[in-house]
């Protein structure tokens, strides 16, 4: 395992517009470190990673990936995208999607066998061997976000970035998802980055967090982050964080909390379920 952290940011910021994202990030991700990005929406969650993934220059400050300025087609990093899903008459198979991980120009060319150990070691990791050859669009939600890691895993990357991985799943195909994250950056040393806005199927397995809100970031353990304290700091309003058993309730200011479907709402501090 490198002793170089996965990521480093310095100072960061970034700016569209006249708008500011965020200013002031600085942090090291180390290799193997479990990192979840919180916050409301439209606060620079998804744009954060874009910059890591060498889409978008910062306004200020740097940014390394891998001891590297961040560059698009980077074999250290692995991306898994939001849950989008496929047209149930494609025919296209799940293999079919983790091999484009391998034929992507980042990887340059492989002969055949190559490839489809590759691919099948992929696969293999992530749990999909059995629906690997169905036709991705009649796959379950949870089994196509398997296979996007799959795909995302296949160039065997240093850094793994997940936007909202877990969105539209249920109860148990999320906690599929986070498990296989989470056994990734232990047996690989894979530093995982992850946009969520639900803390609850991911905090026994993070170890730091970085909340966004206006412009405003704060880094640390979920228990220094996650507090009525700290949040109601960042946002500049009355904050209040429950914890109910395990779980992490935060609602907003001069709002009550509403219980529908074993979810917590909060228009003010984003939306938690609390599940």
């Amino acid at each position: 395992m490198s002793q170089r952290p996965a990521i480093q940011l310095d100072h960061a910021a970034l700016r569209r517009g006249d708008r500011l994202l965020w200013r002031d990030l600085t942090l090291d991700i180390e290799a193997g470190e479990f990192v979840a990005i919180l916050g409301p929406n439209g606060a620079g969650k998804s744009t954060l990673l874009k910059v890591l993934l060498g889409l978008l220059p910062l306004s200020e400050g740097h940014a390394l990936v891998a001891g590297k300025a961040p560059r698009r087609g980077s074999a250290e990093v692995g991306y898994v995208p939001q849950q989008k899903g496929f047209d149930t008459d494609l025919g296209a198979r799940g293999r079919d999607l983790v091999t484009l991980g391998v034929d992507g120009h980042r990887f340059g060319p492989l002969g055949a066998a190559g490839r489809a150990a590759r691919v099948e070691a992929a696969i293999t990791a992530v749990g999909a061997k059995a629906y690997a050859d169905r036709p991705i669009g009649r796959l379950s939600g949870g089994e196509q976000q398997r296979l996007r890691i799959a795909q995302a895993l296949v160039g065997d990357p240093s850094v793994l970035l997940c936007d909202e991985p877990l969105l539209s799943l249920d109860l148990n195909h999320q906690r599929g998802v986070v498990e296989l994250l989470d056994r990734r950056r232990r047996e690989a040393g894979t530093a995982v980055l992850m946009v969520t806005h639900e803390i609850n199927p991911v905090l026994p397995y993070v170890n730091r967090v970085i909340y966004l809100v206006d412009g405003r970031v704060a880094v640390g353990k979920p228990d220094e982050v996650l507090t009525s304290a700290r949040l109601s700091s960042l946002y500049g309003t009355r904050v209040d964080v429950l914890r109910v058993r395990d779980r992490i309730v935060v609602l907003g200011a001069e709002t009550e909390p509403h219980h529908d479907h074993d979810h917590f709402h909060d228009s003010d501090a984003g939306e938690w379920h609390a599940q």
